[in-house]
C-alpha cells in the first residue's frame, strides 16, 4: 500500500500529461513559456484571485512574497512552530527574526489567541519592528482568518498565507490562498495540487504586490531582464512543469470531492477507537486533506498504532516530529522546550494515515481495522490550553 499514490493519478491523465509535455517540447520554450501564462490564469480564476504569479518551488513563493513587503533586518514576522522548516527558514534567510506562535489544539493551525498576545508583547518590548505573519493551513485546513485579520490590522502586519499544503480548500465562501495579502503554494509531487518535479505559485489581489512579484521571480528585472531595479531571484517556473499543473487542474475539483470521501470513511471507520481523535474541520471550512493526520492519547499508544500498521505494510509518516523552535538551526533565538505546549504536545501524538483521492473503501477499512486491533486503549483526551497569557519571551 501507497502513502500517497501518485501512479494512479498518472494512469488517469497519462495521455493527457504526454501529449502535453510533447507538445513543450515541440515548441522549445522551456522557461517561461506559454503554459506557465495559462497556468497562471487558470489558477488565478480556480482560486478567485486577481493574480498568480507562477515560480520554481513554495519555498521560492514565500521567500518572494516576503520580499515584496520588504521583510529584513530588525524585522519579526510572526508564524507557527507546527509547520515544515522552510515557512520560517526564508524569514531568516533575510535577516529577519521569525517569532513562534502556538497552535490551536484541535486544528494544529496557528492560534489567533496566542497571535494577539505575541503580537503584543513584541510591540510593547519594542526590540523588533513587528511586520507582519506568516499563516500556513495545514493538513489542507484554512487557518481561521476571519479572527486573525483584525489582528493583523490592528498591528498593521501583512498576512502571507502559506497554503503549500491547502490550495483550492475553502475558507468562508472563498479558495484558499485568498484569504491573506499574499497567498502561496506549492506543487511538489506530494501536495494536493503537485507536479513532476518543485514548482510553486503565488497570490494576490494587490497589482502593485504582483508587478513586483513578477520583478523578484526574474532578478529584480525592471521593463526587460537587463534593466533590474531591485534584488531579485532566479525563481522562474519551469514550463514542462507548467503544463503538468495545467492537465492534473482540470481533474482537481474531482479529487478535491474524491478526498471528502476517503475522509469521511476515515473520520467514520476511527469514530469509536479509544485513543484515536481523528481531525477536525471547523464550520465554515473545506479541507483538501493534504494529509489525514490524527492524534494518539500519547506517544505510547502512537507507536503501537503505528507498530500495527507497520506489521500490515501499511506505512504512515509524522508530520512533525520536532518543533521548529527546539530545531538546532533555531537555537540561536532562545526559545526552550515547554515554550510551545500545544505544538510539543501535538509532535508526540499526532500520526498520518495513508491518505491519497483514489484510496479504496476496503484499503480505509483495512487500515481502520488494524488500527481497531491494535494496542490502542489509552482513553481519548485533548490538549490542555495552552498559557496564552504568558508567552515565551520574545527572541
Amino acid at each position: 500500500m501507497q502513502f500517497i499514490d501518485l501512479q494512479a493519478q498518472r494512469l488517469r491523465i497519462e495521455k493527457e500529461i504526454n501529449a502535453a509535455l510533447a507538445t513543450v517540447i515541440e515548441h522549445g520554450r522551456y522557461i517561461m513559456g506559454p503554459e506557465v501564462g495559462r497556468l497562471e490564469s487558470e489558477l488565478a480564476a480556480f482560486v478567485g484571485s486577481s493574480h498568480c504569479v507562477g515560480c520554481s518551488s513554495g519555498t521560492d513563493a514565500l521567500l518572494m512574497a516576503l520580499m515584496a513587503f520588504e521583510v529584513g533586518p530588525g524585522d519579526a514576522v510572526l508564524t507557527t512552530p507546527f509547520t515544515f522548516f522552510a515557512t520560517a527558514e526564508v524569514i531568516s534567510l533575510l535577516g529577519a527574526t521569525p517569532v513562534f506562535v502556538d497552535v490551536d489544539p484541535r486544528t494544529y493551525n496557528i492560534s489567533p489567541e496566542a497571535l494577539a498576545v505575541v503580537a503584543n508583547k513584541v510591540k510593547t518590548e519594542g526590540k523588533l519592528r513587528l511586520r507582519g505573519v506568516v499563516t500556513v493551513d495545514l493538513f489542507g485546513l484554512p487557518c481561521d482568518y476571519e479572527r486573525i485579520m483584525p489582528i493583523a490590522e490592528k498591528h498593521d502586519m501583512f498576512i502571507v498565507q502559506d497554503a503549500a499544503q491547502a490550495c483550492g480548500a475553502i475558507y468562508r465562501g472563498k479558495r484558499v490562498p485568498t484569504q491573506g495579502h499574499i497567498g502561496t503554494t506549492s506543487f511538489f509531487p506530494a501536495k494536493p495540487l503537485g507536479c513532476y518535479g518543485d514548482g510553486g505559485a503565488v497570490f494576490t489581489d494587490d497589482p502593485i504586490l504582483a508587478e513586483k512579484l513578477r520583478s523578484i521571480r526574474v532578478h529584480g528585472k525592471g521593463n526587460d531582464k537587463y534593466n533590474n531595479v531591485r534584488i531579485g531571484l532566479n525563481a522562474r517556473l519551469d514550463t514542462l512543469q507548467a503544463a503538468i499543473v495545467l492537465e492534473k487542474l482540470k481533474i482537481y475539483p474531482d479529487e478535491i470531492e474524491r478526498r471528502q470521501r476517503v475522509a469521511s470513511a476515515y473520520s467514520a471507520g476511527l469514530s469509536d477507537v479509544a485513543g484515536i481523535t481523528p481531525p477536525v474541520v471547523p464550520d465554515g471550512s473545506q479541507s483538501v486533506w493534504a494529509q489525514f493526520t490524527v492524534r494518539a492519547a500519547d506517544s505510547t499508544a502512537r507507536s503501537a498504532a503505528q507498530a500495527a500498521l507497520k506489521e500490515k505494510g501499511i506505512p504512515t509518516a509524522i508530520y512533525y516530529i520536532k518543533p521548529l523552535h527546539l530545531l538546532e538551526a533555531f537555537r540561536h533565538l532562545g526559545y526552550r522546550e515547554g515554550d510551545f505546549p500545544v505544538s510539543e504536545t501535538a509532535s508526540t501524538q499526532v500520526f498520518s494515515l495513508p491518505f491519497h483521492p483514489y484510496l479504496k473503501n476496503e484499503e480505509i477499512e483495512t487500515i481502520c481495522g488494524v488500527i481497531q486491533k491494535g494496542k490502542v486503549r489509552a482513553s481519548k483526551v485533548g490538549f490542555s490550553s495552552a498559557p496564552y497569557d504568558l508567552p515565551p519571551k520574545t527572541p
